[in-house]
């Protein structure tokens, strides 16, 4: 069996362009698991394999690969960093122990390093930080670990600092070893030489290795006893010290180096062995009981305990389908039959595969701590679990991010559609953030995603992948409907269906609520006067109305942000059913809508643009004209930053206007913020 106290599972996560893939490239040349580096912009890395990422040089799909360092086995997983593809960090992270964040040297702390950073914190994940590119133009290791602590909130621990920077950067020094570092970029930095540290850094090193260690002492008691004691301190006292504490989330070390250059990739990985966690030292993962309402089971990284399994990743193969999982607890064999928990199905595991990249080696069996793909499962879901016949149970699942803009997809011949249909499917099961409609206004189709990128990724893959000849409407915006003042209402469904009698009268009020980050945005509750009725007929009033708020009254756009507190109903003895109720719920949400002051909600983009001086006037005055709320105007650097909320509907082309307005120069990034109420004329125009 496999020493788990041995297994690192990491991602690799950033905004885009920081050198993530790079990175992963190095990686895998140094840990012997390739024999010659790919490169982004030739197309030719290892987790860059998909044709559409090689065609743009961006990751689009994250990828897992194996590798060991140290008597260590490092699972990695390179994940995309473009907003588009956020679901991909998403699901990543929510399976992964441990992360190591990459920054550009230049810019420090960017947009997508914070939606990165979020989600990290929002699993615990510990992390480590590479300063990465420390050799490009502008490279500033001391600002950059100034916009962690300042835009992550981080408490960052500079276990390296560099040798120069930009076209000076030569290697780094290691403040635990006091020693300098220097990799010979003429055999791809395989040789490493450690000498002493230069004169004219001495003094900076002093200082900052006495701050390491002041930092550490402050967390631990037996540290902060021999530091006031002046003792000295054992570099194996430190590294323990530093792992304990990325290990409680309250450090995360920082590095530097240039994988590009080739500097410092192998001085990370000793980090991410060293500092980064492995199975054994997460907490136990908490599973609910299916067949034993409320009872919880704490599951801890046993071989030898039931089974749980997270299906975290899903890719659409012939004849069989690819299944990505985290085993928590337990063993998977092949041809072993499973259950799937949600849905309560059965499924078979014909074969268990170790990932690299699009490569794979069939295993005899997988354990706890384990990251494998699995082929024969048919029916599970993302965020679905795994487990064993005699004890069902279901792990916390993976939420994402609702879709905001969408297309029209109609095949170019009708003798496809059939076809369409079951690719959209396959697309749906491989990406939880692209769903599809149909228009009751127009019967067309509707593929709805994360952005005109995304949208335009899985039309690629209709036409290349799939084989599917499609037609592609103009972007919509995924627009939503809520409440703006208290109504109530009533639904009554008294008649006759099919020879027999229905009866259900209903009453309930409709308020708004409050969004709350990671909490439902609606919410059903259940009045004191409802406690005589049946339970099954409260469960089908409540559906009525969770499904009559599908479509608002406005555009009939989904409705979202608001309470229903069920007043009262009236039951017939024999005349009510749980269809009545059903039907009796969903008319008086709707009548209790129409008095509640309906408004139409549009989704606002957090968008950031990064320019020379120069062009801050013709990006702001862009801006303006499109209804931008500008937050915030920094300097980074020589470098201008513009923070602004802009509604989606004004930002169809934008990123090719910034380029046209700046030359080529500015780049920018947007991410969903949130959605805000539109003015009466507005809605008029929209909806009519």
């Amino acid at each position: 069996m496999v020493d788990l106290s041995k297994i690192r599972n990491i991602g690799i996560a950033a905004h885009i362009d920081a050198g993530k893939t790079t990175t992963t490239e190095r990686v895998l040349f140094y840990t012997g698991r390739t024999h010659r580096m790919g490169q982004v912009d030739e197309g030719t890395t290892i987790t860059d394999f998909d044709q559409e990422e090689q065609k743009r040089g961006i990751t689009i799909y994250s990828a897992a690969v194996s590798c060991p360092w140290r008597g260590c086995t490092i699972n990695l997983i390179d994940t995309p960093g473009h907003v588009d593809f956020t679901a991909e960090v998403e699901r990543s992270l929510r399976v992964l122990d441990g992360m190591v964040a990459v920054f550009d040297a230049k810019e420090g702390v960017e947009a997508q390093s914070e939606t990165v950073w979020r989600q990290a914190d929002k699993y615990d994940v510990p992390r480590i930080c590479l300063i990465n590119k420390m050799d490009r133009v502008g490279a500033d290791f001391e600002f950059s670990v100034t916009t962690l602590r300042e835009r992550l909130g981080a408490n960052p621990l500079v276990i390296q600092i560099p040798i120069g920077a930009a076209d000076d950067f030569s290697g780094l020094i290691d403040l635990i070893t006091m020693e300098a570092v220097y990799f010979k970029t003429s055999e791809l930095g395989s040789s490493i030489t450690t000498e002493a540290i230069p004169d004219d850094m001495l003094e900076l090193a002093t200082r900052s290795r006495a701050e390491l260690v002041e930092k550490l002492a402050e967390g631990c008691d037996s540290l902060m006893e021999r530091y006031l004691a002046d003792e000295t301190l054992e570099e194996a006292e430190l590294h323990a010290a530093i792992r304990a504490a990325t290990i409680r989330r309250e450090l995360t070390p920082v590095l530097c180096g240039s994988s590009l250059r080739y500097v410092g990739v192998q001085r990370m990985l000793d980090a991410v062995c060293a500092y980064l966690p492995s199975p054994l030292d997460m907490p136990p993962v908490v599973a609910m009981d299916v067949r034993r309402d409320g009872v919880e089971h704490e599951l801890s990284c046993d071989p030898d305990g039931p089974l749980a399994a997270l299906v975290f990743k899903i890719v659409a193969e012939k004849p069989l389908d690819l299944y990505y999982v985290r085993i928590y607890s337990g063993t998977i064999r092949p041809n072993s039959r499973l259950i799937d928990a949600l849905t309560g199905k059965k499924e078979n595991i014909s074969r268990i595969h170790r990932m690299f990249a699009k490569r794979r080696e069939q295993l005899d069996y997988a354990t706890a701590g384990d990251i494998v793909a699995v082929v024969g499962v048919k029916h599970a879901l993302t965020g679905h679990t795994l487990c064993e016949q005699k004890r069902v149970m279901t792990l916390e699942s993976i939420e994402f991010p609702e879709t905001v803009l969408s297309v029209s997809v109609e095949p170019k011949s009708s003798k496809d559609r059939e076809k369409l249909i079951d690719a959209l499917a396959a697309l749906m099961r491989q990406d939880p953030t692209v769903s599809v409609t149909q228009s009751e206004d127009t019967g067309q189709t509707l593929m709805s995603g994360m952005g005109e990128l995304h949208l335009e990724v899985m039309v690629q893959r209709l036409r290349t992948e799939m084989n599917v000849e499609v037609l592609v409407g103009r972007p919509r915006v995924s627009y939503r409907e809520t409440v703006s003042a208290v109504g109530e209402g009533e639904g009554r469904f008294i008649r006759q269906l099919g020879g027999r009698d229905q009866f259900a009268v209903v009453h309930l009020r409709i308020e708004p609520m409050a969004q709350v980050k990671g909490q439902p945005s609606l919410a059903v509750v259940r009045g004191s006067a409802m406690a005589e009725v049946p339970e099954d007929f409260l469960d089908a009033l409540e559906s009525g109305v969770i499904g009559s708020a599908r479509s608002g009254v406005l555009g009939g756009y989904p409705m979202i942000d608001w309470r229903v507190t069920l007043l009262d109903a009236e039951v017939h003895e024999s005349a009510s059913s749980p269809q009545a109720f059903e039907a009796a719920g969903a008319l008086a949400f709707h009548d209790a809508l129409t008095k509640a002051k309906p408004v139409l909600l549009e989704p606002i983009m957090s968008v950031e643009v990064v320019t020379a001086e120069a062009y801050v006037g013709p990006i702001m005055s862009d801006l303006n004209a499109r209804n931008a709320v500008i937050r915030e105007t920094r300097l980074r650097g020589s470098d201008r930053v513009i923070t602004a909320d802009v509604p989606l509907a004004r930002l169809f082309g934008y990123i090719t206007k910034v380029r046209s307005l700046s030359q080529g120069r500015a780049t920018s990034m947007m991410a969903p913020s949130h959605y805000a109420a539109m003015s009466a004329a507005e809605t008029k125009t929209l909806v009519g």
